[in-house]
């Protein structure tokens, strides 16, 4: 075991965060914990994980549950559509009798890519593989004096190489949970703590000033932005609303209203309203329109009552309508 991996783990045995997917080996608590904080801070992500744990604490019990109650536990994290793999991995995990406990078992779940299958594999069975995440390509990064694109296929494929040559195999877990708390404790993107960190000696991007300036990311598409226009529609205490299809954005989760004709009698709540994704813009127009007449709905629409409106799954800029009409 080099001098880097060893460093690591004698860091990590003074610095290691508590998370309590940590006191177990229990691989759908582990799976479960690395889905959520796919794009999700753990501070964030704590309360959902504990949440779901206590909802369902087992993957038999989470794959009988259903998409609409998965997605309104899962609301307000985002990035939907990792509950929707999250239910659908379940029901594999059930169909072939356990959780698999190789690499390519791991893999074939619904949306385990190569980092979820190498956190789960090594913390919970010990497989000598290396997770190649956002903090570790920062951390190999700045070490090693990296300038290559971490979101290039070559970049992609040489991080991959060092991480799994830096591994040490008997020791797997502990140095994947290590390098990650490196990067989200020690080696931050903004104001790393360099003057008390115990690879500064060997550390290349700080010998050579170039700190701030790693890891290299390319940039990618345009962010575009997209206008939408709700009508929160009341009429003898119900509201409209319907559950969003395949092919966009919060694919199973339910809205009010979306048109592009507003009734001359509704009236605005809230304008441009500000929402952003990863690769876009959402700016949304709120009206409020209480007709004196029951209005036809548009197909797929349908009434409830208003006050059983928590039981539907909303994303976030829904949130935000809600709140202004309660307002």
């Amino acid at each position: 075991m080099g001098d880097f991996a060893l460093t690591l783990l004698e860091w990590f045995r003074e610095n290691g965060r508590a998370l309590p997917w940590r006191q177990t080996q229990d691989p759908y608590a582990i799976w479960l914990s690395e889905v959520i904080l796919q794009q999700t801070q753990v501070k964030q992500g704590m309360n959902y994980w504990l949440r779901f744990m206590s909802h369902w604490p087992t993957v038999e019990l989470l794959a009988a549950a259903t998409e609409d109650e998965v997605l309104r536990e899962w609301q307000g994290l985002g990035y939907y559509s990792r509950a929707r793999n999250l239910h659908f991995a379940a029901r594999q995990i059930v169909e072939m009798g356990g959780f698999p406990q190789t690499l390519e078992g791991i893999k074939s779940l619904k949306g385990v890519g190569d980092y979820t299958a190498a956190a789960i594999g090594s913390i919970a069975f010990g497989l000598p593989a290396a997770v190649v995440d956002g903090n570790v390509y920062r951390v190999l990064s700045r070490h090693f004096g990296i300038s290559t694109p971490i979101n290039t296929t070559e970049g992609k494929k040489e991080f991959s190489l060092l991480a799994n040559h830096l591994l040490p195999k008997k020791n797997a877990s502990a140095y994947n949970q290590a390098i990650m708390d490196f990067g989200a404790i020690q080696c931050t993107p903004q104001s790393p703590r360099c003057l008390i960190c115990p690879l500064q000696e060997s550390c290349m991007a700080l010998r050579e000033g170039r700190v701030g300036e790693l890891p290299v990311k390319m940039k990618t598409l345009k962010v575009k932005e997209r206008h939408l226009v709700y009508i929160y529609m009341r009429y003898q205490g119900q509201i409209a609303i319907h559950r969003r299809g395949k092919g966009d954005i919060w694919q199973g989760l339910y809205e009010p209203l979306l048109t592009e004709t507003v009734p001359t009698d509704a009236v605005m709540l809230r304008e441009k309203v500000r929402h952003v994704l990863t690769h876009r813009i959402l700016l949304a127009d709120f009206y409020l329109w209480e007709p004196v007449e029951r209005p036809q709905l548009p197909p797929d629409y349908f009434w409830i009552e208003e006050g059983e409106l928590d039981r539907y799954a909303k994303p976030r800029l829904i949130e935000v309508l809600l709140d202004a009409v309660i307002r």
